[in-house]
């Protein structure tokens, strides 16, 4: 049956109308026929809204996340974002409708509520929007505002490094399984770092320049020493067991600083997933079969070398945090001294006199500066790579009360930033001069350094500010390790070998020698054959 003509001239019209999201009428209600126009009246009145001009990634990037979290894919950083705002929203509430019950306030650490969907640097816009927003409340009230985490900050968007994820499997599992307590160990080495440590011994050792004489054709190859996969054995399992005593004395240490800064607050003992006796059987356990097996399987110079790093570490750098910013130079010597131990694991294999730590660590002919080359590179880089990190968390240090270069004196922590990134330069030229590496490493390592030094010039001419924390940071990141790829894969002379292997080109001078011995033999065995004849 056909609907009236009333019915459908009313749909027509209704088509007509055009809305947005936010309802608005692009047809005059004034052209419109009266029934309708009395129908629109009665109906509920648009809500009112100010107009906002959109940018062109706004839909993008509202389109793509939410079909990404739906998917199930979550970021655990940012979990853990949502469960500090949470707590913080939930207490900001309480005080707002004048709660009786007892709030914890508000510290220093915690973020501002953000939504977990928007883009990273779309979070960070919106952090610095809240954070304005709460200090100009706080000071409303008569308050003094809190200091927020800084959406700057180099490490705001990482996810949770591998001892905050180790502590929270452990608190996930049963009170006395085993899990538990192989995870909160393992989190007490901080693994990551540990690998960090554990490869930067292994660079050296495999570029350390075995002499020729111990590969000529001439000698006896029974009897040549080379560098032995069972010595690198002993020497990466010395190194992180000594690095894990080094971490796990580190957190005995601080615990209550721990519990003050969000990157450290989910260690296994801030949360009480250890008892303070086994964190002290661990570390004392790990250091003393550290130092055995690098003592037994290497040298007793590397030995010395991983306990030194120990004492160091745990010792000097950790109590000074609370002293003097100079226990960044005190880290740095710390994170020099791996790359010692490795070259000194090489050059024990090959040592021809009493292979000891005046042989192998001073050299009379030279042979032992490319280990301190190499030292000097790890001692570098701490500082472009730490500074701008403190940088990012420096109200965390202050309010932990570790004195760091980053609140104390930020201009200097600038110029140590810079001073230390220009040394990339002389230093890789060094190794390309004392024979570690080709010459052309001098070369393609320079635009890896030149790109670093530029980061650094902007983070000391901004102090930090508008992202060049966060760029040096990365920049010394991806630094450190493509210059180790590049120095590997150009060692002095490897390519020679590789090409001489392929081909079998043979050695001109070692082929001439062989061949003028043999002939001298045979005219030799001759000659006694005719004298012999001539007596008869």
């Amino acid at each position: 049956m056909r609907p009236p003509t009333s019915t459908l001239r009313r749909n027509v019209l209704l088509d007509r109308v055009v809305c947005q999201q936010r309802r608005l009428v692009l047809v005059p209600q004034s052209r419109l026929p009266g029934t309708l126009r009395r129908t629109l009246t009665t109906s509920r009145a648009p809500v009112a809204t100010p107009s906002q001009r959109l940018r062109a990634g706004y839909f993008v990037s509202n389109a793509f996340l939410p079909r990404v979290k739906a998917n199930g894919i979550h970021d655990s950083a940012s979990s853990q974002r949502s469960s500090t705002v949470a707590s913080t929203t939930s207490t900001t509430a309480d005080t707002a409708h004048g709660s009786s019950s007892t709030t914890q306030p508000t510290t220093a650490t915690d973020l501002p509520p953000v939504d977990d969907t928007l883009l990273p640097h779309r979070r960070r816009q919106a952090q610095r929007k809240a954070a304005a927003a709460a200090a100009a409340a706080a000071a409303a009230n008569g308050k003094t505002p809190t200091p927020l985490i800084n959406p700057d900050a180099p490490t705001a968007d990482l996810a949770p490094d591998a001892s905050s994820q180790l502590a929270a499997a452990a608190a996930s599992a049963p009170a006395d399984s085993l899990k538990r307590r192989l995870s909160s160990l393992l989190s007490l080495s901080k693994p990551r770092l540990t690998v960090l440590v554990v490869l930067s011994a292994m660079v050296p050792y495999a570029l350390y320049p075995v002499p020729s004489f111990l590969t000529s054709s001439a000698l006896d190859t029974s009897l040549a020493p080379s560098l032995s996969p069972l010595t690198l054995l002993f020497l990466t399992t010395g190194t992180t067991l000594c690095s894990a005593s080094a971490n796990a004395l580190n957190m005995l240490y601080e615990p209550d600083t721990d519990s003050k800064m969000t990157r450290t607050r989910t260690r296994p003992l801030v949360r009480r997933l250890l008892t303070t006796k086994a964190a002290v059987f661990f570390a004392v356990g790990c250091g003393l079969a550290g130092t055995l097996a690098l003592y037994f399987g290497v040298n007793p110079t590397v030995s010395f070398l991983g306990a030194a790093n120990i004492a160091l570490y745990a010792g000097a750098y950790t109590p000074l945090k609370r002293i003097s910013a100079v226990n960044t130079w005190v880290g740095a010597i710390v994170g020099g001294i791996p790359p010692l131990m490795g070259w000194a694991a090489a050059a024990g294999e090959s040592a021809t006199g009493d292979g000891t730590w005046r042989e192998l660590l001073f050299a009379s002919d030279g042979s032992s500066l490319g280990g301190w080359l190499f030292a000097g590179l790890l001692f570098a880089w701490q500082f472009p790579h730490f500074m701008p990190l403190s940088w990012g968390i420096r109200h965390e240090y202050k309010a932990a009360g570790l004195r760091m270069l980053a609140w104390t004196n930020p201009a200097r922590n600038g110029r140590v930033a810079l001073r230390y990134s220009l040394a990339f330069i002389p230093l890789c030229v060094g190794l390309s001069a004392t024979g570690v590496t080709e010459w052309s490493f001098a070369v393609t390592s320079l635009p890896v350094n030149a790109w670093l030094v530029w980061e650094a010039i902007k983070f000391w001419r901004l102090e930090g500010h508008k992202g060049s924390a966060r760029g040096l940071f990365w920049a010394s990141v991806w630094h450190l390790p493509v210059i180790m790829v590049l120095a590997l894969a150009q060692k002095k002379g490897m390519w020679g070998r590789v090409w001489r292997s392929v081909f079998g080109e043979p050695e001109e001078e070692d082929g001439e020698w062989v061949y003028e011995d043999e002939d001298e033999e045979e005219a030799a065995g001759v000659g006694e054959v005719v004298k012999g004849v001539v007596k008869k």
